[in-house]
């Protein structure tokens, strides 16, 4: 076929070989970004001219002047943050996506996205053992998938209370309390903020040692009060990858009229484990669940999934219409009746791709082998002299803190010394971490959910982590 547009292959071309060349070398390139930030500036804040440039010159050049810049996330030795890297049907699929260039906000504007949206989550919720007749949205991220299911949750309990809020606005309406860990996650908040709660609506439940809310700060938050309720659980702390105890919480907060809503970036899909699952046991009494497919489910950014039991309060918190869209009439499923975005990416054709690739088998695999590079990594550095293991994981998240060698060093001086160490190690370029204040002290983050994860880059990594101790004692 010939191509209205010759230069485009080329520059397409040109594309697979610098993204080839980028993924080939992820095992050697440095981890950390080596390019200043005057440098990038310099490189890619080029004159616009009046003419247009070549395609292909466009991407080689675009390409040379990100050297450096880019961190080595998709590569199996970054820890820092829960960031997975991207299978290769994904990546793919991803391309594809962008070359078909559909507008996948209706089945009418893109029936095969549509369709694909459909059947990924029909998987989802099989895997994740959810309501199969659980409605869902493929958004953004789990910060949207917040916002979508919490919009849910803010329609299905003023319904509850007797006011239309997608009419009449919360103006004037009876007064929404949130109970939340009182370690939940940033995206909560803000989610609530953009729902027009209000921070002054969540009333935090204490927790216990390990950051789980008890059965009896959830009573007796649930008992100060009355009125439309909303119960905010976390299905793996940020920091320990910790679970609420679901089997016991959501009972207490069912019993009181509660919506429970469940925070899962990264742990909801530990459920899809059988050696991790007995973490989320209760999980699936919920009302509404959120997690990242852009985590474990290791896809391209960004991709977001939200689940809801109440498929009622959902549709209405997000449909809209109009007499120039073509509806479905529920002969197929519309994506825009569920998601908060109008036109939109086909975000469902990289997510069938990983599905597939990896299979239940593989994404069981995934797991429990990340789980356990984590663990290698806290405890191989936790064993080190000068460090300590502060938090060793049973899932993909643990905690090592570093120690002042100098004598009567404080508290303080063994977190200056924590992050000098973050420091150094990120340097060598050959891992990647962030820091994080828990519990009052400062801690290195070790969060693992790569699929590129193997034995040698955890054994680079301690290594890594041994030099820099070294090289801070000298």
């Amino acid at each position: 076929m010939t191509s209205t547009h010759p230069a485009a292959h080329p520059a397409l071309a040109r594309a697979v070989h610098h993204a080839s060349v980028w993924l080939e070398g992820l095992t050697t390139r440095a981890v950390n970004a080596t390019t200043s930030l005057e440098a990038l500036r310099a490189r890619l804040r080029v004159p616009l001219t009046r003419q247009g440039v070549d395609p292909e010159r466009v991407v080689d050049d675009l390409a040379a002047a990100t050297e450096g810049g880019l961190l080595g996330s998709p590569g199996g030795r970054f820890f820092a943050w829960v960031i997975g890297g991207t299978l290769p049907s994904a990546i793919a699929a991803d391309w594809l996506t962008s070359a078909w260039d559909q507008n996948s906000g209706m089945y009418a504007t893109a029936p095969a996205a549509a369709v694909a949206e459909e059947v990924v989550g029909e998987w989802l919720l099989d895997v994740l053992d959810l309501p199969r007749d659980a409605s869902f949205a493929l958004v953004t991220g789990c910060q949207m998938a917040h916002v979508t299911a919490l919009a849910a949750a803010r329609s299905g309990v003023l319904r509850d209370a007797g006011w239309d809020v997608e009419r009449d606005g919360l103006f004037g309406a009876p007064r929404i309390r949130v109970l939340a860990n009182a370690t939940r996650h940033i995206t909560i908040d803000r989610a609530l903020r953009l729902l027009g709660f209000g921070l002054n609506a969540v009333q935090p439940v204490d927790t216990d040692e390990r950051g789980r809310v008890t059965p009896e700060a959830l009573q007796k938050a649930l008992s100060a009060g009355t009125g439309p309720t909303i119960v905010v659980l976390a299905a793996g702390d940020l920091n320990t990858g910790e679970f609420d105890r679901f089997q016991e919480l959501i009972p207490i907060a069912k019993s009181a009229g509660a919506w429970v809503h469940v925070d899962g970036a990264f742990g909801l899909i530990a459920r899809a484990s059988a050696t991790k699952r007995h973490l989320l046991e209760g999980v699936e009494l919920a009302d509404s669940w959120s997690t990242d497919a852009h985590k474990w489910l290791n896809v391209p950014f960004d991709s977001g999934i939200a689940i809801v039991r109440d498929r009622d309060a959902h549709r209405t918190a997000m449909a809209v219409h109009a007499s120039y869209l073509v509806s479905s009439d529920d002969v197929a499923r519309d994506e825009m009746d569920w998601n908060p975005e109008f036109s939109r990416r086909g975000r469902g054709f990289a997510l069938y791709a990983a599905l597939r690739e990896l299979g239940r088998d593989g994404l069981a695999q995934l797991i429990d082998r990340c789980c356990a590079h984590c663990h290698s990594i806290v405890t191989g550095i936790g064993a080190l002299d000068g460090a300590e293991a502060l938090w060793i994981p049973e899932l993909d998240q643990g905690l090592v803190r570093f120690l002042d060698p100098r004598s009567g060093a404080t508290e303080e001086d063994h977190d200056a010394c924590t992050d000098r160490i973050i420091g150094a190690i990120n340097a060598t370029g050959e891992a990647f971490f962030g820091g994080v204040t828990w519990n009052g002290r400062r801690a290195m983050r070790v969060s693992v959910v790569n699929w590129r994860t193997n034995d040698s880059d955890v054994a680079r990594t301690i290594e890594a982590a041994r030099h820099a101790l070294a090289g801070a004692s000298a």
